[in-house]
């Protein structure tokens, strides 16, 4: 398959290249994320790239949220989470 634009930096303004499903732990997450999709609604509980958690409230199905975290942390309520890099 070609790809037009391999031969350009990726950079944080550009699109996600890859994405993996998500399972709310106390672990680090397998990649640091650049957005979290939110498949089904409720509360996301993340720690953030450079430390600190914070708890998003409400977040609505279908959410795209552009943060950069570490963890999605076990008392989330939101499910079927997607990480996007």
């Amino acid at each position: 398959m070609t790809d037009t634009y391999a031969e350009f930096a990726t950079s944080l303004v550009a699109p996600p290249a890859g994405a993996f499903v998500v399972t709310p732990s106390s672990g680090d997450l397998a990649q640091v994320t650049r957005a979290l999709y939110v498949g089904s609604a409720g509360d996301l509980h993340v720690q953030m790239l450079w430390g600190g958690t914070i708890v998003f409230a409400n977040v609505a199905a279908g959410s795209l949220l552009p943060i950069r975290c570490s963890k999605v942390l076990p008392t989330t309520t939101a499910q079927s989470i997607v990480g996007l890099y």
